[in-house]
């Protein structure tokens, strides 16, 4: 794909991308795929996938109690709980804000580890990472930040993400669909967005501008960037995945050369040049 050497471009000392097809296959990288980054809020995919494992096998419910009062799983994976950013500071009743919350996914962990008895890091590299065969993938930090990986490794996730095995594919639809409708939110790195759109885990692009897809993305475009550099998303409409992890903080770099790569991976798949 032509439009992957247009990471060369980016200011970054190293990158990996991937782009994938529905249908499982790798349709082209540029850089090495084995190299491991920090994955920063990327990790709240791999989380969130952890948490729809638990949901599949029972082990939870959305509607259990969880967090603040009133809360629950839902409210948690779905950043309406009320929780802060990054502290266990309540700010809004549950269902009533979309706040953005690292301090929701930690919650969130420490009850998957008080519900099944397995601490979140090994109960995500169990039932997440061995079956998908992510070898290199780890949990080393917090439940909302603290994955390494590796782009071939989220290679694979990205192909589960489009053909699930570990879920059900009604559990997978309904993570990727928009929880709690109509609330607003900040969308860090892009400021205000009404409504802020987001799923049971994964941010939903909906008609957000700016964003960090690309323009042409697909309203029903799902993922995350990540703080560190990095981003992964699906665009069902386009049948495709794309990874790209850099070493590089997020930034105005990154708004710049976002946005653009993405509209070039787009164009390449509708032109059959994958």
């Amino acid at each position: 794909m032509r439009s992957l050497g247009l990471v060369e471009q980016w200011p970054v000392d190293n990158v990996a991308v991937a782009v994938i097809g529905a249908d499982g296959r790798v349709l082209g990288t540029h850089g090495d795929q084995d190299r491991v980054f920090r994955l920063a809020s990327v990790t709240k995919l791999l989380t969130a996938y952890g948490v729809l494992v638990a949901i599949e096998e029972g082990a939870v419910e959305w509607d259990q109690p969880a967090g603040p009062e009133g809360a629950t799983v839902r409210h948690l994976i779905a950043h309406t709980s009320g929780l802060a950013f990054d502290s266990p500071t309540i700010q809004a009743p549950p269902g009533q804000r979309r706040i953005y919350s690292n301090a929701g996914f930690g919650v969130l962990a420490e009850f998957i580890h008080e519900s099944t008895g397995i601490p979140f890091a090994d109960y995500l590299a169990e039932g997440v990472f061995a079956p998908l065969g992510m070898a290199a993938s780890v949990l080393v930090g917090s439940a909302g930040a603290g994955a390494e990986s590796t782009c071939g490794d989220l290679a694979r996730f990205a192909v589960e993400l489009q053909s699930p095995t570990l879920v059900s594919k009604e559990l997978m639809a309904e993570a990727s669909t928009v929880a709690f409708p109509g609330l607003n939110g900040v969308l860090p790195g892009y400021g205000n967005q009404k409504p802020n759109d987001w799923g049971l885990g994964f941010e939903i692009r909906d008609g957000k501008s700016p964003h960090w897809t690309g323009t042409q993305s697909s309203p029903r475009t799902f993922g995350h960037f990540g703080q560190s550099g990095t981003f992964l998303w699906v665009d069902p409409e386009a049948q495709a995945a794309c990874v790209a992890l850099a070493d590089r903080d997020f930034g105005p770099w990154a708004i710049e050369a976002w946005t653009p790569f993405t509209d070039a991976v787009l164009a390449d798949l509708r032109d059959g040049r994958a």
